[in-house]
């Protein structure tokens, strides 16, 4: 019997859901029940009626499960699957960066601990932070945090002077101007789309700007046959599904000069996914207190 085959019999015997992200390797995502970026991995963790959720993704996504549904198992494959950009925000630091600015109201990306999410007002994603910071009074300060990159484009389309905290997406931050005008040159027919966590000399650049579902969804829509694109390889994959006769370039990673892979998405496997099904292990735990606070600031953006 083939692993996936094993997966789909103990998902069933735990009576589990599988959730991934797009940027998690091909084979996670083919075995997800729901495969989708944090908005939408957030929704269908909030509405499952699974008694476990296994989350392919990276540990803040498991925390965010986890908070949605207290009462439910939420598993990991791989606890040491992290993320750089909610690392940059210790609660510590930020507690007090929010206690020098006591006017501000706080306003988080997801991609953040459930402590940074419970000092927060409201937690935002990549597809309604522009949306949930243009419903606010302009006069409103507000802290944005933790990604410096998706708040200065913010910023610039709203014309805002929102206090960005001084964080950022290893994999996004690293993606140069250099690189895709390079890319621009071997390919001149292609269109740039870009993630909002890149540069914002890498955004001036591209013909499209959006959270991973909305390039998805440019594209899918889009008659264009060939693009340069600014974010996590693993998005590929879900690009090539759903239009098989469209080229894709992606903007290579400026260390390495190699796929612009993230590291912590690629520690989920298969084989990590059968054991954690098996063994209900490792379990993503919070205390009752920081679940309760941290629900709040989440569940205003859901409601949007």
């Amino acid at each position: 019997m083939i692993i996936q085959d094993t997966i789909r019999l103990w998902r069933e015997e735990k009576k589990a859901i599988i959730l991934a992200h797009y940027y998690t390797k091909p084979e996670v995502q083919d075995i997800a029940d729901k495969v989708g970026d944090s908005l939408a991995l957030a929704r269908y963790a909030r509405d499952t009626t699974a008694r476990v959720i296994l989350f392919a993704g990276v540990h803040f996504m498991a925390e965010t499960a986890k908070i949605l549904n207290p009462e439910k198992k939420v598993l990991v494959p791989d606890l040491q699957a992290g993320c750089s950009l909610a690392d940059s925000c210790p609660v510590d630091a930020f507690a007090r960066f929010i206690k020098q600015h006591p006017r501000h109201k706080v306003i988080s990306y997801i991609n953040c601990s459930a402590e940074v999410k419970a000092l927060s007002d409201i937690i935002v994603t990549s597809g309604n932070a522009l949306q949930i910071v243009q419903s606010l009074p302009q006069e409103q300060p507000i802290i944005f945090a933790p990604d410096r990159n998706l708040g200065a484009y913010i910023n610039h389309v709203t014309g805002r002077q929102m206090l960005l905290w001084d964080g950022a997406c290893h994999v996004h931050d690293q993606l140069t101007a250099e690189q895709v005008f390079a890319l621009k040159q071997e390919y001149p027919k292609a269109m740039v789309i870009a993630h909002p966590e890149c540069q914002g000399s890498v955004l001036a650049l591209a013909n499209f700007i959006g959270s991973t579902a909305a390039m998805l969804n440019f594209v899918k829509n889009n008659p264009h046959e060939e693009y340069i694109v600014a974010t996590e390889t693993g998005i590929l994959h879900e690009f090539q599904k759903q239009n098989p006769t469209k080229q894709f370039h992606v903007v290579n990673n400026a260390k390495s000069c190699q796929c612009n892979d993230c590291e912590y998405m690629k520690l989920n496997t298969l084989e990590k996914i059968l054991n954690a099904l098996k063994n209900e292990q490792p379990e993503i735990l919070l205390t009752p207190d920081l679940i309760r606070q941290a629900a709040i600031p989440l569940n205003r953006m859901l409601k949007n």
